[in-house]
């Protein structure tokens, strides 16, 4: 767990803005812990919540609610994170949207590195891009080429504006040459049931959203983004694998505390999150939705978010993404 050194560190970066009341390395929730999740049920940021919940239930001693609170890309969640009690009773799941995307194209109204005291990583996972049965192109190539013959008519949805799946295309678009039309939805899973319906012809999704639906045929995998093949998804290529030498696009949710956290507070859920992220039922659950385990320190997950600001945000500027 976190040492002085490491709590240290978060304190320099300008995660705890003031001197956190002394608390007993033994604390524990006195009342039900809120799991905050800026999407709808039934997308990946959902799902990984709900897995988790039961484990962090035990552990916690105390009943944990998964709070969802849809909107703005994790925006709204992350701005009710921010204003709730530095008690140990509410945390939120962070992410590539609300930490690195929407901070760079609109008024948050947080500062992503100075505003929220990280726990840690939870999980990494890839993208897949994938269409509706009836999309003439079976693979990377053919959609290529399927592109380029109509630009900008081929309507993809992603979970919403700056989010993983827009990101991931907006490079693809760069790499490939294409031009595709972008219908961003609240999460994945009204992208999804449109998808399957039939609304849209394209989605790049959460993989662990799309496994199902890919493996029941409702669904056309083409390629994930990361860069190897999802163990779920075995015989679906990367998109770099297909033909698009070089692209590499990998999501990521971790968890956040609100500004002024005690470190006790910190190290006991990163403690608690860590083991259920540990646990072999837990990770084999995730691995089958082609989701891999990551747990990390506070520090370390905010050295990741750095990095991740810096090679994304000219991706941003170059695409033009916007808030509506």
């Amino acid at each position: 767990m976190k040492t002085p050194h490491r709590l240290a560190i978060i304190a320099a970066a300008g995660f705890i803005a003031a001197p956190a009341p002394s608390l007993s390395a033994d604390w524990a929730p006195t009342k039900p812990v809120r799991f905050i999740v800026g999407f709808p049920p039934g997308g990946a940021t959902d799902l990984v919540a709900r897995i988790l919940q039961p484990k962090l239930a035990a552990s916690l001693g105390s009943q944990v609610i998964v709070d969802n609170r849809p909107g703005a890309n994790g925006v709204i969640s992350m701005q009710i994170l921010k204003n709730s009690e530095p008690d140990g009773h509410s945390v939120g799941m962070s992410h590539i949207g609300s930490l690195v995307v929407s901070p760079a194209i609109q008024k948050t109204g947080y500062d992503p590195l100075k505003d929220f005291v990280p726990v840690g990583m939870l999980v990494t996972l890839q993208n897949i891009l994938i269409t509706h049965p009836s999309v003439p192109a079976k693979n990377i190539s053919e959609f290529i080429a399927y592109a380029k013959s109509q630009p900008g008519k081929v309507n993809y949805a992603t979970s919403g504006i700056g989010s993983p799946g827009h990101l991931a295309v907006a490079l693809f678009e760069s790499m490939t040459g294409t031009t595709l039309n972008h219908i961003p939805y609240k999460g994945g899973g009204p992208a999804i049931t449109d998808l399957i319906g039939g609304q849209v012809p394209a989605f790049m999704a959460v993989i662990s959203t799309a496994v199902p639906h890919v493996q029941s045929g409702k669904a056309r995998a083409l390629g994930v983004t990361g860069g190897k093949r999802a163990e779920a998804l075995p015989d679906v290529p990367t998109i770099a694998e297909a033909g698009v030498k070089g692209y590499l696009a990998i999501n990521w949710y971790g968890l956040s505390a609100p500004p002024k956290t005690p470190p006790a507070i910190i190290s006991r859920m990163n403690k608690d999150f860590t083991a259920a992220l540990n646990a072999p039922d837990v990770i084999k659950q995730l691995k089958d939705r082609g989701i891999d385990s990551a747990p990390s320190n506070g520090a370390d997950y905010l050295k990741f978010i750095r990095a991740e600001q810096e090679r994304w945000v000219p991706v941003i500027r170059k695409a033009k993404i916007e808030a509506n």
